[in-house]
């Protein structure tokens, strides 16, 4: 009975130690997933934080680009009298007519008899051409300020969208591995669990294969074929 006993002890001690080993497969196994699960969930809390922080300035810039949008006719459109009237200097009136009785005095001191009204005509008409050109100018400069400060507010809520989805094409693209990572985890564990009880089996596989060997035919109170019957009285 020793030889007997020997092998039926082997085997079940190494029986018990694929299940060791099977169990500390799977444990490492769920360790390493709850790990991905952890890193998952804070890559998304990051990404919540941070696209939140980005919400104000995509704001201002869709704000910005509507009313672009709804000043579009004006930034197109003909400069007009009534641009002309709003866009002249507030002293243009005054300088005007200052001008026109300089014109007027100095034609009568210059040469009296000459014709004072079309000399008065030829300054209104000069005067009148700077001044439509200074309030063209001005009506230009109005438009591109107003343009170039709302495109300003536009273009920060563009490069915050921008950071925005590059912030989320990264955040999917570690959420992917790290899901990955979890599946491949389990996988793992679960063949390695596999192979540890396929390990075991084999153990008590061979040792009733070696106990058959060595008992004499007929010879031993325990056949071969009872072996496992022993196996498990012992393993109980």
């Amino acid at each position: 009975m020793g030889i007997e006993t020997a092998l039926i002890g082997g085997a079940v001690l190494g029986y018990l130690g694929s299940q060791e080993q099977a169990g500390a497969a799977e444990n490492a196994a769920n360790m390493q997933y709850r790990g991905t699960q952890e890193a998952a969930r804070q890559q998304r809390e990051m990404f919540d934080i941070l696209n939140k922080q980005q919400a104000p300035y995509r704001e201002a810039g869709y704000g910005a680009l509507s009313k672009i949008n709804t000043m579009l006719p004006q930034f197109t459109r003909q400069f007009t009298a009534a641009d002309l009237n709003a866009n002249l200097a507030p002293n243009y009136e005054f300088m005007r007519q200052q001008g026109l009785g300089a014109t007027a005095q100095g034609a009568n001191v210059a040469s009296p008899g000459s014709n004072v009204d079309l000399a008065k005509t030829i300054f209104a008409e000069k005067f009148a051409q700077t001044g439509y050109q200074d309030a063209l100018t001005n009506w230009r400069n109005q438009q591109s300020d107003i343009f170039n400060r709302l495109s300003g507010i536009a273009g920060i809520g563009q490069t915050a969208q921008g950071s925005s989805q590059a912030l989320g094409q990264q955040t999917s693209a570690n959420l992917a591995n790290l899901a990955t990572g979890g599946a491949n985890a389990l996988a793992g564990g679960q063949i390695g669990a596999a192979n540890a009880y396929a390990g075991g089996m084999q153990n008590i596989g061979n040792a009733g294969m070696l106990y058959s060997m060595l008992s004499p035919s007929g010879g031993s109170n325990v056949s071969g074929s009872n072996f496992m019957n022993q196996y498990n009285a012992i393993g109980r």
